[in-house]
């Protein structure tokens, strides 16, 4: 299955059509809630726009030979989700999966997802449905079929946190690591991409081992991942042979924090417990916490702002102070003070290339570079050709005298 956030028909069938070869069907995101598809306009913040979501799949089904799939959030209401569902399988859609949170429904205000609009869904589509949210454990994804009648359930954070969920397993955090970095190695892939993923194996470990937190934070190679690995490991095979008959595990969590588990988001309210006085308890830091700064100001920072301030001290995070933008007429991202067409870069791009035009402020050359194309084309014929070359100079030069006789 091939994902792609889209916004326009035709630019996303040309990129389908690019993958189709490569995967069983093409699958249009419905469903991202964050501020970057906001931006972007994809993803949830296209799920007013019924119109532009039937010419996209519309077109899709014509044009691609696999199946095009959708996965969805939920708006509040269960009659309009209904009816949303209805109108994409009658645009072609042939798989729904729905998240059964809205697009506001994120971080720590993301609560619990409705099963109970997941049900109306499939009971009122004759496409197969998948359920999206609450799915932790093997039991849940047993009961959210049982209640939902769904064909088949998706985890995203309960499966980032246990890659063996699907198989009712809690493994060792550092076992499904060196599973994961051997997939690495074989299979290389940008160095973020693997922190991010073990940020998220490794969550509940590296709240009790904040040095190896900053260290894979830090590290720069995938050698010195696996080096981290190696340390946590040691780490916690230590605290497994010192530990006392009985033990229970610590925090509230159903199992010691060595094994892969899911990690719980906590709504506002136990947030500004967490990241209160006792969020420092027993060593344990409270996830993102928020210090209040010594200058007096009273200013509450995040972690990362309060490392920005440590860099740049006179930096002033007042919104106030912050300089106003004029915005793109195409996005409403800031735009281009010296752009042509008063767009933000990515706007401006799109229309001086559907247009071949210039962008001296965002140095977007596509009128200069076709015209030098076009010089060096013609350069390169003439001296592939030098006698229709010639000939053609013959034939201006007759033209003139023509021309001039013509004026006398």
């Amino acid at each position: 299955l091939s994902q792609f956030c889209a916004n326009d028909p035709e630019v996303f069938v040309q990129a389908a059509l690019l993958a189709q070869d490569y995967c069983d069907a093409i699958d249009l995101n419905l469903g991202c809630p964050q501020m970057i598809a906001k931006r972007g306009h994809y993803g949830a913040f296209l799920q007013e726009e019924w119109d532009l979501l039937q010419r996209m799949i519309l077109l899709a089904n014509e044009k691609l030979s696999v199946p095009i799939t959708c996965k969805i959030r939920v708006f509040p209401e269960i009659d309009k989700t209904v009816k949303y569902a209805q109108m994409l399988e009658k645009a072609g859609c042939q798989l729904l999966t729905v998240h059964g949170r809205t697009k506001e429904q994120k971080g720590p205000l993301a609560g619990v997802a409705s099963w109970e609009h997941i049900q109306a869904v499939r009971k009122a589509v004759s496409i197969p449905v998948f359920a999206n949210g609450n799915i932790q454990c093997l039991s849940d994804v047993e009961e959210c079929i049982r209640k939902t009648g769904v064909h088949g359930v998706m985890s995203a954070e309960g499966n980032l946190h246990n890659p063996a969920l699907f198989e009712g397993r809690n493994p060792l955090v550092w076992e499904m690591a060196e599973e994961y970095l051997e997939i690495v190695q074989k299979y290389p892939c940008p160095l973020s991409y693997v922190r991010a993923h073990l940020f998220k194996l490794w969550h509940h470990t590296l709240q009790v081992y904040q040095q190896l937190r900053e260290e894979l934070a830090k590290v720069k190679t995938l050698e010195g991942i696996v080096d981290v690995n190696r340390e946590l490991k040691l780490r916690c095979q230590e605290e497994i042979a010192n530990q006392k008959e009985g033990e229970k595990p610590k925090e509230g969590l159903p199992f010691f924090h060595w094994i892969c588990q899911p990690y719980i988001r906590p709504g506002p309210k136990e947030r500004c417990k967490e990241n209160g006085a006792s969020g420092t308890e027993k060593g344990v830091r409270g996830k993102r916490a928020l210090e209040e700064e010594e200058d007096g100001n009273s200013e509450l920072l995040s972690k990362n702002k309060q490392k920005k301030k440590l860099r740049n001290p006179n930096k002033s995070f007042d919104p106030s102070l912050k300089p106003k933008y004029a915005k793109c007429d195409q996005c409403g991202n800031p735009k281009g003070n010296k752009c042509v067409f008063n767009m933000c870069r990515g706007c401006c791009k799109k229309r001086a290339f559907k247009e071949t035009a210039d962008c001296p402020g965002h140095g977007l050359l596509f009128k200069t570079k076709y015209e030098k194309s076009l010089s060096w084309q013609s350069s390169q014929r003439a001296i592939q050709n030098p006698e229709i070359s010639r000939r053609g100079d013959a034939d201006v030069g007759e033209t003139a005298v023509l021309k001039e006789a013509g004026d006398t």
